[in-house]
């Protein structure tokens, strides 16, 4: 997400760079080329227009430090009204003082809506909530369907009526449900509707009423661009909704939603949706987000998934192996597959300090992934335990079981040699207190 508007603000800023100190003519330069990566993002005019004004008046406004260059500045005060723009800081849902909370979920016809209903219940209940999921899309064929499966990947429970086609008493019963089984979350996913659709924006009008929800969470697909913002105003118009879910970040979408809803409906951006899976969901932090718009990583949210996915007591048992030098294939394939449950491997790269900006020149075959696991998986357990035994016909073997090359076993038997080396000098270097810069890949000279 945000690859071209990335690319432009970071060519933008190149107008200050060597630059000995900041004036009205190289300012009016830089603001003009981030208003233009602004609007060409698919952000709101008057909102890119104010945005700019206020960037080009700070940074006249500033001394620079002599420690600090004029493009430095510049990214700075870019950064710090990014984060004004889009929020400030994460706006949790709110949760009644009287369960259940009941959230109420609106938005377009295909913004995904049913998916997110699902992912936030799996979130929730991730987090010690209990909460219950009520189909009440009574029109999309398949749509109550699409919600039961869902539920069922996630063991999340789906209240759902199949003869009835009222979705406020569906609404109504589901909640009257969720008191009597002790569920604290009611999570209602709704049909999707036009906001020119008179009948329907009515009828959820009507739901809300009937239920009345503590959050009403309009969903909203990224990749519309600024249709998101205009369809979000109307929806609000009518709803009143407490938050915004932008869903299909993943996808070739410009971000000019992200940047401009929350000025034009003045509600909060509450989730994201990065991925098709139950778990591709996060909770949205303007400060990350800039961060991450001007490609310099977000190791905050990358910790926080890697938290999510490994067990103190693993990572420990993990670290006394690698600090004896006894990691093995065992120990590679259980380390493969918690980090593919972390996400997409080059949203992660993209989340590394420094490696936002070349991510983008990354190619990473998600399907690498399957072969390596075929390789392992084809060796003996003596064989995952100590590779140094695997010679010539074992290498043969296991490239005939695992549907791969000799050359491909061979590489990744290299591989695995390297990654053992490079651990047992880090962990020289830690016990000694040693610099990581003295490393070899930290050594090479500067082109």
């Amino acid at each position: 997400m945000f690859e071209s508007l990335t690319q432009k603000l970071d060519r933008a800023f190149k107008t200050l760079r060597g630059e000995g100190k900041i004036s009205e003519i190289n300012v009016a330069e830089t603001v003009r080329e981030i208003r233009r990566a602004l609007l060409d993002a698919d952000v709101n005019y008057k909102v890119a227009k104010e945005f700019t004004d206020r960037v080009k008046e700070k940074a006249l406004g500033q001394n620079v430090l002599i420690a600090v260059s004029p493009g430095q500045l510049m990214v700075k005060i870019v950064h710090d009204e990014l984060v004004a723009l889009m929020g400030e800081k994460n706006e949790p849902i709110r949760f009644s003082n009287t369960p259940p909370t009941i959230i109420l979920m609106a938005g377009l016809q295909g913004s995904g809506k049913t998916t997110f209903s699902a992912k936030l219940a799996r979130l929730l209940k991730s987090r010690g909530r209990n909460p219950l999921l009520v189909a009440c899309d009574v029109y999309r064929p398949a749509a109550i369907t699409q919600l039961a499966v869902l539920g069922e990947q996630i063991n999340v429970e789906v209240y759902k009526e199949l003869e009835n086609k009222n979705p406020i008493q569906i609404a109504q019963n589901g909640i009257k449900y969720a008191k009597e089984k002790g569920r604290d979350v009611v999570i209602i996913d709704t049909a999707g509707r036009l906001a020119v659709d008179e009948e329907m924006m009515q009828e959820i009008e009507n739901i809300k009423k009937a239920v009345c929800p503590d959050e009403i969470l309009f969903v909203v697909d990224a990749m519309t661009g600024q249709d998101a913002v205009n369809t979000a105003k109307a929806f609000n118009e009518r709803l009143d909704f407490s938050g915004v879910v932008l869903t299909k970040l993943d996808g070739d979408t410009r971000g000019g939603a992200a940047i401009s809803i929350r000025s034009v409906v003045n509600k909060p951006i509450k989730f994201i949706g990065t991925g098709e899976k139950v778990d591709a969901i996060d909770l949205f932090h303007p400060d990350r987000m800039a961060t991450r718009i001007l490609g310099m990583g977000d190791v905050v949210t990358l910790v926080e998934r890697a938290q999510e996915q490994y067990d103190r007591e693993e990572a420990e048992r993990l670290q006394k192996k690698i600090r004896k030098n006894q990691f093995d294939f065992n120990d590679f394939l259980s380390h493969l597959n918690t980090i593919q449950k972390m996400g997409n491997i080059k949203d992660l790269i993209s989340m590394i300090p420094g490696v936002g900006k070349i991510a983008k020149d990354i190619d990473i075959d998600e399907d690498a992934f399957k072969h390596i696991r075929a390789i392992i998986q084809s060796m003996t357990q003596e064989e995952r335990e100590n590779p140094n035994i695997i010679d010539g016909s074992r290498r043969r073997r296991i490239a005939k079981g695992s549907g791969t090359s000799v050359q491909e076993v061979n590489q990744l038997l290299k591989q695995f040699q390297d990654m053992k080396k490079l651990m047992k000098t880090m962990n020289k270097m830690v016990s000694s207190g040693r610099d990581f810069s003295q490393l070899p890949f930290f050594k090479q000279k500067r082109r």
